[in-house]
């Protein structure tokens, strides 16, 4: 995953009004409630399906590194989607998202004007429009060069142009990110 999808799967995980379960057990038997069978949630984790009947009754306790990493990230991904859903729409209808970020913004601007990139630290607030092609983006398996644009044109038009009222000819391109958040 990429920068941007990262500070994105942050942000919907601020969005849980409950952690999902703690123990393995727990976890094993979260996805069994989503996925019906051993075999399903073997699959998806890359098991066997012994290895999976062995966490429920817990007869196995502590898989490898890598399995719990993806017995993580699968219960994540099915934790209240509705609550994660519900805050994605009210930030694409309503709210926008802020976007942290320190990085290196790249200009191509008129003569006569610096184009010179710098690192900059900024904390803009985007309206829902991007918000929206931002989540349309990630559904559609957007790679995160994509992303990137969509939110360089974002803090283009909100913070580096003002909303039209200044540097009408500037281009930003976003680089070098040394980090980024998203929240909504």
């Amino acid at each position: 995953m990429g920068e941007i999808e990262d500070a994105i799967e942050r942000a919907d995980r601020e969005s849980f009004t409950r952690e999902p379960p703690k123990t393995l057990k727990g976890r094993i038997n979260f996805l069994m409630g989503k996925l019906k069978t051993t075999k399903a949630v073997a699959t998806e984790l890359g098991v066997s399906q012994r290895s999976i009947e062995r966490y429920r009754t817990g007869d196995r306790k502590t898989p490898p590194k890598g399995i719990t990493d993806r017995i993580d990230a699968a219960v994540r991904a099915r934790w209240q989607p509705v609550v994660r859903g519900r805050r994605r729409k009210q930030a694409a209808t309503a709210t926008g998202i802020t976007v942290e970020t320190r990085a290196r913004f790249g200009y191509t601007a008129p003569v006569g004007t610096t184009d010179d990139g710098r690192m900059r630290r900024l904390t803009v607030h985007l309206p829902p429009a991007y918000a929206q092609r931002l989540f349309d983006a990630q559904q559609q398996g957007a790679a995160d060069p994509e992303l990137r644009a969509i939110v360089a044109e974002g803090l283009q038009e909100t913070y580096f142009k003002d909303g039209g009222r200044r540097a009408d000819h500037l281009e930003v391109e976003l680089t070098d990110i040394d980090y980024i958040d998203v929240s909504f």
